[in-house]
């Protein structure tokens, strides 16, 4: 599974969407942490955040890495990746791919169980059990690690580790541990509360990729 649909396809829930936990998540420990967690993130309007992801094949023996972007104000997200973009105003998504010149443009699903980079930082909100790890230094930061696991046995990954700083209640790493061997550590170096987010930040503007191939697949 590649960077961009494994970021597409490890939460579920929306970003500033009240937490509805499952009744799965008995740890109070984690549950007091996630829910400041949760009301953290609804007080934004908007977002911004730089990461790192680190895919590392623990059977190949490989490592490989990739650095991105986002901007997400309810709904609506930009990513950059390397090569490629993923706009979306909520209800159509554009993925350029530079290589090609290439733009495709899909509809959002509705209620999809799917994930979209509005959730990448709610990943917790629902369909897992939580526990409480402990706290530990990273960087001279004190950070709350909780552990999730999957209500859906079926789910290509059986867990994720969560870092919170526990001053600003904010996720600063993920580590999603796949079925295949996969582990995948999403770190951010840089997050944003309420940046300038305007509306045309996340509509596909034509003009600005001059020749792009437009294949609309709605």
């Amino acid at each position: 599974m590649n960077f961009l649909s494994t970021l597409l396809v490890i939460t579920s829930t929306s970003l500033f969407i009240n937490p509805v936990f499952a009744q799965a998540q008995k740890d109070p420990k984690a549950q007091e942490i996630l829910k400041g967690v949760s009301a953290k993130y609804k007080s934004m309007k908007s977002l911004s955040a730089s990461f790192k992801v680190i895919s590392l094949d623990q059977k190949a023996k490989t490592t490989d890495s990739q650095t991105g972007s986002i901007l997400v104000k309810g709904e609506k997200y930009k990513l950059v990746l390397k090569g490629q973009e993923v706009i979306s105003d909520g209800k159509t998504a554009w993925t350029y791919l530079k290589e090609s010149n290439e733009v495709q443009i899909n509809e959002v699903a509705e209620k999809s169980e799917g994930i979209s980079p509005t959730t990448i930082f709610t990943i917790y909100e629902k369909g897992f059990s939580s526990k409480y790890i402990g706290e530990k230094k990273i960087d001279n930061i004190t950070v709350q690690q909780i552990e999730l696991v999957p209500d859906d046995t079926k789910k290509a990954y059986f867990k994720i580790q969560i870092n919170i700083n526990k001053k600003d209640k904010v996720i600063t790493s993920a580590k999603i541990f796949d079925k295949n061997g996969t582990n995948m550590t999403y770190s951010i170096d840089k997050f944003v509360m309420n940046p300038d987010a305007p509306d045309a930040q996340f509509n596909f503007d034509k003009a600005k990729y001059p020749g792009v191939e437009v294949v609309d697949l709605r």
